[in-house]
């Protein structure tokens, strides 16, 4: 199974669950107006959270399980080079999702 959805599933609900919050600012900042339909994210804020820590935890589940073959530290099989790349994208990702559902805490910094 390939984890790209599944990252990509958690990074989406991350940014969704901030809508709340950031969809306003953002507007303010470019100068449009505000938007009273980012409101209705507000009510989605807390179920979007879970869901994004759900697909996270299995994104890390699925990046960090056991190897299912028994391979020697070191070997050409311990840890390929695209386990690599997918685990620091997993980071990245969760990075920036908790960036995204911390947004309502340090918006008020920004504006």
């Amino acid at each position: 199974m390939s984890d790209k959805p599944i990252l990509f599933g958690a990074l989406i609900a991350s940014f969704t669950a901030s809508l709340c919050c950031v969809l306003p600012v953002a507007v303010a900042v470019l100068g449009i107006g505000s938007v009273s339909a980012a409101a209705i994210f507000e009510g989605f804020r807390l179920p979007l959270s879970l869901l994004t820590f759900a697909l996270l935890g299995v994104g890390f589940y699925f990046n960090y399980r056991p190897a299912k073959e028994k391979c020697e530290p070191g070997s050409a099989c311990a840890v390929p080079a695209h386990r690599r790349r997918t685990r620091i994208i997993l980071w990245l990702i969760t990075l920036a999702a908790l960036a995204f559902l911390a947004f309502p805490d340090y918006s008020r910094f920004l504006v």
